[in-house]
């Protein structure tokens, strides 16, 4: 027998230790070496010592310095990236929501197709990231049959995916890293899906430190010389007043060939005012009730806000079939309830679909029309893209005003801070940090300048009118 191997191996009770970011222990002693390893679960600790008992029972040799027997150390350095993905979706998607659920999902899948070795026969990326984000990451989705050319793309990628352990030279590591930071097509990623990226595969190693397939995160802790900054609104997608109130009113002529579509965007057109006129997000519009909404005949209202219904592509990345997925708001604990007031032009909006429209058994402003369930993303997206069509001239509709529903709630944020309300304010009915604030809508402030300049100059006790 080898000096640096043994057969006296000794294996201890799991142990909790409070207070720990990882409380679960696993102990055992090789020779007279003793040895631990932590974990952030029971269930991950449990794993960990029942494959070392089992090792144990086949009669193994463990090596003394490391305390672990050669089944463990060959499979910890033979497990590829892809099988750790699937293992780390798996593991997330009992508790997380649907909006990060598909973030984990559609980021790996982009991902993965980039750490492979050369295998012969390689499908197109587009094909692998395709496939995974539909087929092989999300659990709902894995029992769906694959046609003949899908099969023989996974089976290519489970060939050609490379060990997670590879990750630990430094040169590897730094070229997965920069892969990221492009599309399947080469084009240059923005740096905030680059640092989306960055943040699941950091996380899904850190989930292998945490099962105890890696002993450290590879990636932790490494950038890369890109100056990325936050991504900051683009000015072009902002619109001024004018611009807003000719898109809202091209929402209400909006419509289908059946005679149930053809009030559709009228009936979305006090949801999209919401976004305008309230700076609200999406999701947290799609879930107003009758009883959040405070609609005095004359003057301002006022909306509270306790939850949100996100929006999400795929139906598989929710828990209820009826594609309600309640929610906090972001960034908010169960119990919080965000206050916001609405100008009268909105309390108008809302008084006239609530009489026109009525609201669903929960008292939901805007049920999907036929189903009464949340509608979804796509749905008030393809109808926004319309409205464009009809509201803008085609050298507006290339650009990228209004491209989205998300920037009438930029349009609404720049506007209060363009009118001179104090950022904490505006911070407050928004949702954010003031530090979140400034930084996302800092370009799309303007005309303020000598406004400014003069409150300095009053601050300085120079007299503003010889200057």
């Amino acid at each position: 027998m080898s000096s640096r191997s043994t057969y006296q191996v000794s294996i201890w009770a799991l142990r909790h230790l409070k207070g720990r970011r990882r409380p679960h222990g696993v102990r055992w002693r090789t020779a007279d070496k003793e040895h631990s390893e932590w974990y952030a679960t029971k269930a991950l600790a449990d794993s960990f010592r029942t494959d070392l008992v089992q090792a144990q029972r086949r009669g193994e040799e463990f090596d003394v310095q490391t305390g672990l027997p050669r089944s463990i150390r060959t499979t910890r350095n033979a497990k590829t990236l892809l099988e750790l993905a699937i293992a780390f979706v798996d593991w997330q998607w009992t508790k997380a929501p649907p909006n990060t659920r598909r973030a984990t999902v559609v980021n790996l899948a982009a991902i993965l197709p980039l750490f492979t070795q050369r295998v012969d026969n390689p499908p197109m990326p587009a094909r692998l990231q395709h496939l995974l984000s539909t087929r092989v990451l999300p659990p709902p989705q894995r029992a769906l049959g694959l046609d003949t050319a899908d099969s023989a793309a996974l089976s290519w990628l489970r060939r050609a995916s490379r060990p997670v352990a590879d990750l630990f030279d430094d040169l590897t590591a730094r070229e997965l890293l920069q892969a990221i930071g492009t599309t399947v097509t080469g084009r240059v990623v923005t740096s905030s899906t680059w640092d989306k990226r960055r943040a699941v595969l950091n996380r899904t190693l850190q989930f292998a430190v945490e099962a105890g397939l890696l002993d450290r995160n590879p990636v932790s802790g490494r950038s890369l010389p890109t100056g990325r900054v936050v991504e900051a609104v683009d000015p072009w997608a902002v619109v001024n007043p004018q611009q807003a109130q000719q898109l809202l009113a091209a929402v209400t002529y909006v419509g289908g060939r059946r005679r149930c579509d053809r009030d559709r965007g009228r009936r979305l057109y006090a949801f999209f005012c919401c976004l305008y006129y309230g700076g609200l997000r999406p999701g947290e519009a799609l879930a107003l009730r009758r009883t959040d909404c405070k609609l005095p005949d004359t003057g301002w209202g006022e909306l509270l806000l306790p939850r949100s219904l996100p929006g999400v592509s795929g139906r598989y990345y929710l828990d209820s079939p009826s594609g309600l997925q309640v929610r906090p708001l972001k960034r908010r604990r169960v119990e919080d309830v965000r206050p916001v007031p609405i100008p009268p032009t909105l309390v108008h909006i809302l008084q006239e679909h609530i009489s026109e429209f009525g609201t669903a058994r929960d008292g939901r402003l805007f049920p999907a029309q036929q189903t009464g369930q949340g509608v979804p993303a796509a749905v008030y997206t393809r109808i926004w893209t319309q409205a464009r069509a009809i509201g803008l001239d085609p050298t507006q509709q290339a650009s990228p005003l209004a491209k989205r529903p998300y920037d009438l709630r930029h349009a609404a944020l720049s506007t209060w801070l363009n009118a001179g309300v104090p950022p904490a304010e505006v911070a407050e009915r928004a949702g954010h940090s003031i530090k979140v604030l400034l930084t996302v809508y800092a370009k799309c402030l303007h005309g303020q300048r000598d406004t400014f300049n003069a409150h300095i100059e009053r601050a300085l006790g120079v007299n503003v009118a010889l200057t």
